[in-house]
């Protein structure tokens, strides 16, 4: 069978998968459209969390953007690995422990202060949008290529698809939704991994193949990195970023995946503090299995891309270059009319968007209409490596269609985690805790839903009209989750002396000090037509990077504001004091 009637296949089963588990797990409270009723056990919340946490960004971008930056690309594996030790050690445990189960939530009752719970909400988000945005797009992706639909409707379909079992089930439709995506996802990753690993290293686990030899007894990263200094481009394992830079990127995706909001809330959904502690390490192990393969993925495609096109004549190439010549992600042109596929190091684009015309050059080549005069012949869009992987590795259809299924579990899993998070800002941090305190449940459940449906659409909207790659966008959220909440929900659980001042003043110029980096040099919207270069960055810090900096400075300002005004009140203090404390402690000594 052909890879898209292997695709409609395994997707429908999936999809059909979803439908069902979101029909059976239909909220019928506010408690169990939330927290999905505080019943889950942690073993199933671990596997929801995994799949919740890995977004498309971990399964379609994560493995493309290593591929491409080769060791400069660990700042997402260690930033994002880290980060969710971070979560689950440091605040996990005090938050469950504190009672509520959205961020603004313990914002407003922590720092007793509506306008406390406004700024969060207005920051919450700002986070969930520019998040989700990066989903739709891997989405769209997927979609458009495999299922051989244009992207606009490919989005549509995501959209319908999440709005069913957000809609429905809410927390408890997406949670055990999530349970099944996490299985689909998980094995959609490993399963071409396992192939490529024993195809090109005789040894079928990726995490060893990737350091195995090759044909010929050399080893793989050597080959590679040879094959990158043939071509122009720097060592594969050699590091261009600045040590600051390093560590600016890594710690502003640790500290924002703890700030996450959709992430926070999965520990509200186990009945205990010790089954939230328990989830936590679950989630953890789950993680790593496709944290640990992301790198080996990708050497296997950089190595097969480059082989496979590299100083190729066009029409030899297999069919899969030109397959994704027509989703637009992968483009060439022949500058020097030799036939062949020239690719160097250098951009073979004049700017930052590639433009495509639907035309073809004499040698069936796409033209790509911006072109500059650099050597570089190739466009190849980060995003299609673990997607078009197996395709360009000639692995069986079934394989390549399944890759498919695991990338729109991915997408989905977490488009509807953050989904949530927007409609429980809106209808019960803003809507019950402060305009309808009075509201009934059953108003309050109907408010959600009407905030998922918008959330969806305008999450759709960034799906047709993406703001760029998917991890690219994606870091970005996690560099404003950190200058915004990371500082506030700390602060808040162990400084007793934080008040509502310091958090406040901290968040909003947090956040808007990152918001403005973020729009000054990723859009170039502010003082220029086209982004600012590398060197024109503050203290050499890059966009995906300067969450750091904007978070020291919300803590800095949060620190200064609130000794410079009154202490919290005592019952605020005492409340602070008491979910540092274990339950059960003193019973030993009858204190």
């Amino acid at each position: 069978m052909s890879v898209q009637v292997w695709t409609w296949i395994l997707v429908g089963i999936t999809f059909s998968l979803y439908f069902g588990i979101a029909i059976w797990a239909r909220a019928g409270s506010t408690k169990e459209f939330y927290v999905a009723g505080g019943g889950v056990s942690p073993l199933a919340n671990g596997m929801a969390t995994a799949a919740d946490w890995m977004s498309a960004a971990s399964f379609i971008s994560m493995a493309g953007i290593i591929s491409f930056a080769g060791y400069d690309g660990s700042v997402y594996l260690m930033g994002w690995t880290g980060g969710y030790v971070l979560l689950a050690l440091l605040l996990a445990p005090y938050l469950r422990k504190f009672g509520k189960f959205t961020v603004p939530d313990f914002i407003g009752d922590r720092y007793y202060s509506n306008t406390a719970r406004t700024v969060a909400i207005l920051c919450a988000l700002i986070v969930s949008f520019t998040y989700v945005a990066g989903q739709m797009r891997g989405v769209g992706i997927v979609f458009s290529q495999f299922l051989q639909v244009d992207i606009t409707l490919g989005v549509f379909i995501g959209m319908a698809v999440v709005l069913v079992f957000a809609f429905l089930g809410g927390m408890k439709g997406i949670t055990y939704t999530q349970v099944a995506q996490y299985c689909v996802l998980i094995f959609a990753f490993m399963v071409p991994a396992f192939f490529i690993s024993m195809q090109m290293t005789g040894n079928p686990i990726p995490q060893l193949g990737m350091g195995g030899k090759v044909e010929g007894g050399t080893f793989l990263l050597d080959k590679l990195d040879a094959l990158h200094t043939q071509l122009g481009f720097n060592e594969y394992t050699g590091g261009t970023k600045s040590t600051w830079d390093v560590f600016a990127i890594t710690l502003a995706l640790m500290a924002g995946t703890a700030g996450l909001p959709h992430v926070i809330v999965r520990f509200f959904t186990v009945p205990k503090v010790k089954d939230a502690r328990k989830s936590a390490g679950y989630a953890l192990l789950l993680i790593a299995i496709l944290y640990t393969t992301a790198p080996a993925i990708a050497v296997f495609s950089r190595t097969n891309l480059i082989e496979t096109v590299s100083n190729k004549e066009y029409n030899t190439i297999p069919e899969w270059f030109k397959n994704w010549e027509n989703t637009g992600l992968i483009a060439w042109t022949d500058k020097n009319k030799d036939g062949k596929i020239q690719y160097v190091a250098g951009s073979a684009l004049s700017s930052k968007k590639p433009e495509f015309t639907n035309k073809r050059g004499s040698n069936g080549e796409r033209l790509i209409s911006n072109a500059n005069n650099a050597a570089n012949e190739l466009y190849v869009d980060r995003d299609i490596m673990v997607l078009a992987n197996p395709e360009i590795a000639n692995l069986p259809n079934w394989v390549i269609a399944l890759v498919a299924a695991g990338g729109l579990a991915a997408a989905l899993s977490t488009a509807a985690g953050l989904l949530l998070v927007i409609s429980t800002s809106i209808s019960h941090d803003l809507i019950k805790k402060q305009l309808k305190p009075d509201i009934s449940e059953k108003g309050e459940l109907l408010a959600a839903r009407i905030a998922i449906l918008v959330a969806i659409i305008i999450a759709g909207i960034f799906g047709i009209y993406p703001p760029g790659f998917v991890a690219a966008v994606v870091a970005l959220a996690f560099g404003l989750a950190a200058a915004s909440f990371f500082p506030a929900i700390v602060l808040g659980i162990f400084d007793k002396r934080m008040n509502k001042e310091g958090a406040i003043a901290g968040m909003i110029v947090g956040i808007s000090l990152m918001l403005f980096y973020m729009i000054k040099y990723k859009t170039g919207l502010i003082g220029v037509m086209d982004p600012r270069p590398a060197n024109e960055w503050w203290f050499g810090t890059s966009p995906e990077g300067f969450g750091t900096v904007a978070m020291l400075v919300n803590v800095v300002v949060s620190i200064i504001v609130s000794r410079a005004t009154p202490a919290p009140p005592e019952k605020v203090q005492e409340i602070v004091e008491s979910i540092r404390i274990p339950s059960g402690a003193g019973e030993a000594t009858s204190h």
